[in-house]
């Protein structure tokens, strides 16, 4: 749908992260109704589902009242998508025509407190982005061996810790664990203590929609789209010489069970069609993916990504990194399509993440660990004289993502942004929705 202005909601404006050409979903409470429930941002505003719910139920079919007075996005999600895409379009003729709404449907954004959108049952995470794939492999193998046989045939992928998954605003405490004594020797065997190599990774996710599907039948690429229900950014923290160590031969796992941070507002793959562009490879013709994983429409979407990072004693955060969504080999179709080829029932709510997304250019890198590669270069922040490798205890880090085209209306994610604390950092729940800050 295109932007149309909203008489209600003038700061719905066409440039405005939240226009109606956008309408994404959240979960929020405010200090007057500490109750968590379904809300659309739209400008500086949010429109809270059960102040119509009566008005809603009425008018799309299939939807119910506890799909949108519940305390989670989880029920709305587990509808087919046609019910997702009827709230929306309901939804848009309510903020754009003469609908009955009044201001008492609305409450102000920066009144709002935001819960996680769903209960994540289960989170898992690609690692899906060529140039970046390419970087680390050539910082650890060499050039001519920086992809691994398999990468161009199937979306790698490891299934992380949902439990850990936390949201925008909430604290991270720096990570412990077992450190290789001997960089170089790791027949010296290991250390314990705080992990010394911090990084972030700029990734996407994406959550599954729609009833499951039965244990042995797996989702088909024609099926795809109508199983995701909608986008966030996502912060994948990541402890490098944890990593190092643990990683041989399964993978990752207590270098990155530790905090995942995503964004709050969940923007509908509807809302980012007119944004549909040509991933950075173009083409997968050499090789050419398995049948199933062949998708006929293979794109992605033009989302420009940025990071910033501020430090205890800057004045304000600097750029260190501006990438974009299209920087993806496999998409979210074909991530998907092959989680669920062995049969393996995804359910409405499951979380994945696209892994980190790295441009070609060195300022579009998406971890520090390429931007700093692997040690050996410095990365200036900004005109504040500070620079980094790797993260410092105190650095807020910000990532945020919009989209924005000549005609269409502004989509925008809002952000996720987290403080780093030292290691050994008491934690306390912060608040209604759960979100947890230094003590």
């Amino acid at each position: 749908m295109p932007y149309v202005p909203s008489p209600l909601i003038p700061s719905a404006t066409a440039d405005h992260n939240f226009s109606t050409a956008n309408l994404p979903y959240g979960v929020f409470s405010t200090s007057s109704n500490p109750t968590p429930r379904i809300g659309v941002a739209l400008g500086d505003y949010v429109l809270d589902l059960t102040s119509c719910v009566d008005l809603l139920t009425q008018s799309v079919e299939g939807l119910t009242a506890e799909d949108v007075t519940s305390k989670d996005l989880n029920c709305l999600m587990g509808r087919e998508s046609k019910v997702w895409k009827g709230l929306r379009r309901k939804v848009f003729e309510l903020v754009t025509g003469e609908s009955g709404l009044t201001m008492d449907n609305f409450v102000s954004l920066d009144s709002v407190t935001m819960h996680l959108p769903a209960k994540i049952g289960d989170y898992t995470d690609f690692y899906s982005s060529r140039e970046h794939a390419t970087n680390v492999g050539t910082m650890f193998r060499g050039i001519d061996n920086a992809l691994q046989p398999n990468w161009l045939h199937l979306p790698v992928g490891y299934h992380g810790r949902a439990s850990s998954v936390y949201l925008d605003g909430c604290d991270v405490v720096r990570p412990q664990g077992q450190l290789q004594k001997n960089k170089d020797d790791p027949k010296e065997g290991s250390v314990f203590g705080p992990s010394k190599l911090l990084d972030f990774e700029l990734e996407m996710a994406f959550f599954v929609g729609g009833p499951a599907n039965p244990p042995g039948t797996p989702i088909t690429m024609a099926e795809a789209e109508d199983r995701i229900f909608g986008l966030v950014v996502m912060n994948d923290w990541s402890s490098r010489d944890v990593q190092k160590w643990e990683y041989v031969p399964l993978g990752p796992f207590c270098a990155k069970n530790w905090a995942t941070s995503i964004s709050p507002w969940v923007v509908s793959l509807e809302a980012l069609e007119p944004f549909r562009a040509p991933t950075s490879a173009g083409s997968q013709k050499d090789p050419e993916p398995l049948e199933y994983i062949r998708d006929p429409t293979y794109s992605s979407y033009d989302i420009a990504l940025e990071v910033t990072i501020q430090g205890e004693n800057m004045s304000k955060p600097e750029v260190v990194s501006k990438s974009n969504f299209k920087n993806l080999y496999w998409n979210v179709k074909q991530q998907l399509v092959h989680h669920s080829v062995t049969g393996c029932n995804m359910s409405p709510g499951d979380l994945l993440g696209s892994g980190t997304i790295s441009g070609t250019p060195q300022d579009s890198f998406g971890s520090m660990l390429e931007l700093c590669w692997k040690g050996t270069r410095e990365v200036p922040l900004g005109t504040s004289g500070e620079v980094r490798k790797f993260l410092k205890d105190g650095d807020t880090v910000s990532m945020s993502g919009v989209c924005k085209k000549e005609g269409v209306g502004c989509v925008g994610f809002g952000a996720v942004t987290n403080k780093i604390y030292p290691a050994g950092t008491k934690l306390k729940a912060g608040g209604a929705n759960g979100v947890w800050k230094a003590a």
